[in-house]
């Protein structure tokens, strides 16, 4: 067996290529996830384990029940934005059968039933939802490989950890499950029965050469076969059955069958995946003996749908011969969730219908994945031993590797960011990357990377190019003058010489410092700017940005409390290329203007990784924060430029100046913090956090997106580490941090408050919330004084908020929806709750029966909590 330490191109796993394998069981892989050796189990299956996997963590599980060996292991994931792939070796043009299985066994005793995906390449195939722990979970694929090999992808875990248990290929020998949509569709399995199954146990390997799993009829499965006919009876043979045509059921399947002797055989079955299009075949073979004046004929019967009845089966003469298959069926029809069929004897049978088995898939349609898919892999085998390059799998698709970005649309997917800074990467710049035609930033800074700077013609998206410190010579290209949207060009601490092509310092803010060959061609003049857009702080909680503005100050004396801030700034009239009207966050101020309402810079109230923040006053009374950045760093740079350009790309921001600022309207949102309890020895009610949760999430349905955020642990969104790019949803994210602050009164990380295993609020809260135990994470200063349901509905949007993926997120204006239906539900049940604590004190006569009123109230609430969760 492969041990895989060779392998290239191959994903978190390595490749397995099982050649060898071949000698044993032709076209088998069994991966057992997680176990530390090989083995032979008791069918004489060989499993391999994934010892060789580079991602991911092995847990032992114990359950109730005796497993085979494969199912006391597992392999586990972080809970993270990433996907995790194992890349398997098939042969192109031949079909499979991939088989994955689930068995979760409370490994991370947490008991949190996990949900996640699952996909093939860049198609999604299932959602894995675990509703026992001791439950094996089994989902199966039919598919046509189109190449070389195939990754299984696992991602976008909802709750708990993503997680396997077994990985299988079985490989099909000429046409068997051959459609005409093959190239364009997989087929997902959806039921595979065997009729009259003489035990509960499923037929497979070695009485199926294929290893499919027949399930019997006699598992009673929930909803899962019903509504069987008066009259059914099984039936058995011993004697041998030619099953050697088309789809080929093992014989052991096609030896026993049921019998309608009433006339009928009915059925009720659920169908996993449907309604969809799907392929459903019967299986029959005449195994009961008939006199010669008798006969067995039958139509199908589906309700509702009269038209699909198939002609007469007769299945001695349509299989030409009795203990022969007979396979009718369906290649293309469309079918519902809970799916009743049956079959009715003909007026003149004298034997009432059998059915040997029965098989449906349902038609799961594949997705192409992105354009840039070959280009990128061909980089990626430049540096196939780099940790980063082994995420495998599509690189969009279905979440984009950790180091690029990609823009999704009715078209697939192209690559837009590409970030490799500081991966090692020596050699030329990669000749693909010049193919990647959506590209618009291309990070390859930090580097070793030699030679030429390509021609990036082809690239025509691209805004921003960071070549900087790496040991690139040659000039730099003229061809840079080409690309109609570059507007940041980075290539300092090069070896680059020669002259700087004429024109591109009036189109292109750049860095070429530390070249020490590379001249001006011209002198060139220092830029003065201005940008402006609209922006939110994540940290300081939805603030709209006013303007911003870009000014260069020389020479001047700086306030040594004010971190090189000046005495006075040079006066100037900021124009705005916008439009000043209503619902317009721009608006037109002179610097004067700025330096007047700060009072010169008076009054810090923040700072962040690359800016400190001023509060100031306008003339009309307006209140505004000012961020200044003081970092000289290209990192502050990026940061401070990434806040504005997420919100209006098509303005250039001008990085060459010595202070650089930023105009917000202030928000006095100081109120969350000072008033919410927060360990500070006072309390406000529930309901007053409701208004100020509803007074932080009015934005005036302007669209709003965080700055970059340094320094607020705790609030920033976690997809931003791996994207370096904040949208609209990242405020959400720290708006549900903040929802969680207000029901808990705890702060967003704390060392001490939650727990061994949970620094932050975040995963705090949602262990309890999803346990169903909310009044484990409600402020005990509350003393109950607060309406469950308000509190549950608080609770479930600022889960949503903190999805690890900004798309699972709500909108702000569906969170201020929910917050004011929460602040109706108590402002109903307030006099309701009064009433009783006052009418307690009447009757109590001391002061601690206002105490018991609560009790009461809270005991009210209580017994109307919802379950715990599963």
């Amino acid at each position: 067996m492969n041990d895989c330490r060779s392998a290239t191109l191959c994903g978190p796993l390595c490749s397995y290529n099982f050649r060898s394998f071949y000698l044993i069981h032709k076209g088998f892989l069994s991966l057992d996830c997680g176990g530390p050796a090989n083995f032979t189990d008791a069918l004489g299956l060989s499993w391999t384990s994934d010892v060789n996997f580079i991602y991911g963590e092995v847990a032992n599980i114990s359950v109730a029940t005796e497993r085979r060996k494969q199912y006391t292991t597992v392999r586990h994931f972080p809970a993270d934005s990433r996907k995790y792939c194992y890349r398997l070796d098939v042969t192109s043009r031949t079909r499979y059968l991939l088989r994955a299985t689930f068995l979760y066994g409370d490994f991370d005793s947490n008991n949190v039933y996990p949900k996640f995906d699952i996909s093939v390449g860049p198609t999604h195939w299932s959602t894995i939802v675990i509703y026992d722990a001791n439950t094996i979970e089994s989902i199966e694929l039919i598919f046509l490989a189109s190449s070389s090999s195939i990754s299984v992808c696992l991602s976008n875990a909802t709750t708990g950890k993503p997680f396997i248990s077994t990985l299988e290929l079985r490989q099909f020998n000429g046409s068997v499950y051959y459609t005409a949509f093959e190239n364009q569709f997989y087929l997902s399995v959806s039921a595979r029965v065997n009729f009259g199954a003489d035990s509960v146990d499923p037929v497979r390997y070695p009485d199926d050469p294929y290893d499919r799993i027949w399930e019997s009829d006699s598992v009673k499965k929930e909803n899962y076969l019903v509504d069987v006919a008066a009259g059914t009876k099984k039936v058995s043979t011993d004697m041998p059955i030619n099953v050697n045509i088309d789809e080929r059921p093992p014989e052991k399947v096609m030896q026993t069958a049921v019998v309608g002797m009433n006339g009928s055989l009915t059925y009720r079955l659920n169908l996993n995946g449907f309604p969809g299009f799907g392929w459903a075949y019967t299986y029959f073979a005449e195994i009961e003996d008939l006199d010669p004046t008798e006969s067995r004929k039958f139509k199908l019967v589906l309700p509702g749908n009269p038209e699909m009845s198939k002609a007469e089966v007769n299945i001695e003469e349509n299989a030409h011969g009795k203990y022969r298959l007979y396979e009718p069926g369906y290649t293309n029809l469309s079918l519902p969730f809970v799916l009743k069929f049956g079959f009715e004897k003909t007026s003149d049978s004298s034997r009432g219908p059998l059915l040997n088995a029965m098989e449906i898939n349902k038609y799961l349609e594949k997705n192409d994945g992105s354009p840039d898919g070959d280009v990128i892999s061909g980089v990626i085998l430049l540096y196939s031993t780099a940790d980063w390059a082994q995420e495998g799998g599509d690189p969009c698709l279905p979440v984009p590797w950790s180091w690029v970005q990609c823009k999704n649309s009715d078209a697939r997917p192209q690559i837009t960011n590409l970030s490799l800074s500081s991966k090692n990467l020596s050699g030329t710049v990669p000749s693909g990357l010049t193919k990647l035609t959506g590209l618009v930033e291309l990070w390859l800074d930090g580097n070793s990377l030699t030679g030429p700077i390509p021609d990036f013609t082809g690239c025509t998206a691209l805004e921003i190019i960071h070549l900087e410190n790496n040991q690139l010579t040659g000039e730099l290209p003229s061809s840079l003058l080409n690309l109609p949207n570059l507007r940041e060009l980075y290539v300092q601490n090069n070896m680059l010489s020669g002259t700087i092509p004429s024109g591109i310092d009036r189109k292109v803010t750049m860095n070429y410092s530390g070249n020490i060959n590379l001249h001006e061609g011209a002198r060139r003049g220092r830029h003065m700017g201005i940008i402006i857009g609209l922006s939110v702080g994540a940290a300081v909680l939805l603030i709209t940005t006013i303007v911003s503005y870009l000014l260069v100050q020389k020479g001047k004396k700086r306030h040594p409390e004010q971190e090189q801030l000046p005495d006075s700034l040079p006066v100037q009239r900021v124009i705005s290329t916008l439009n000043d009207a209503p619902g317009e966050a721009a608006h037109c101020f002179t610097s004067l203007e700025i330096e007047d309402a700060t009072k010169k810079f008076e009054k810090k109230i923040g700072s962040g990784g690359f800016g400190v923040v001023y509060y100031g006053k306008m003339k009309d009374g307006r209140e505004i924060a000012v961020k200044v950045l003081t970092s000289n760093s290209y990192q502050g740079k990026r940061e401070f430029s990434n806040e504005i350009v997420v919100v209006i790309a098509q303005i250039k921001l001008l990085l060459e100046a010595h202070m650089i600022l930023l105009c917000y309207r202030y928000m006095l949102v100081g109120i969350v913090l000072t008033e919410c309890p927060l360990k500070r020895g006072r309390s406000i009610n529930w309901i007053r956090r409701l208004e100020i949760a509803e007074d932080a999430a009015k934005v005036d349905g302007a669209s709003h997106v965080s700055s970059v955020v340094r320094g607020t642990v705790g609030y920033l969104d976690p997809e931003y580490y791996i994207s370096q790019q904040l949208t609209d949803k990242s405020d959400v994210y720290s708006f549900g941090v903040v929802l969680l602050e207000l029901m808990s009164g705890q702060e967003a990380i704390s060392n001490e408050s939650f727990g061994i295993n949970c620094r932050n609020i975040v995963q705090w809260a949602k262990l309890h919330i999803e346990r169903g135990d909310i009044q484990g994470i409600i402020d005990p200063s509350l003393c109950g004084e607060y309406d469950i349901q308000s509190m549950w509905k608080v609770a479930e949007k600022a889960l949503m908020c903190v999805q690890p993926h900004g798309h699972m997120r709500p909108s702000m204006s569906e969170l201020l929806k929910d917050i004011r239906d929460a602040i109706l539900i108590e402002r109903e049940v307030t006099p309701a709750r009064e009433a009783v604590s006052d009418e307690m004190y009447r009757n109590s006569g001391h002061s601690s029966a206002n105490l018991g009123g609560t009790e009461n109230y809270r005991a009210l609430q209580e017994s109307t909590a919802r379950p715990a969760a599963r």
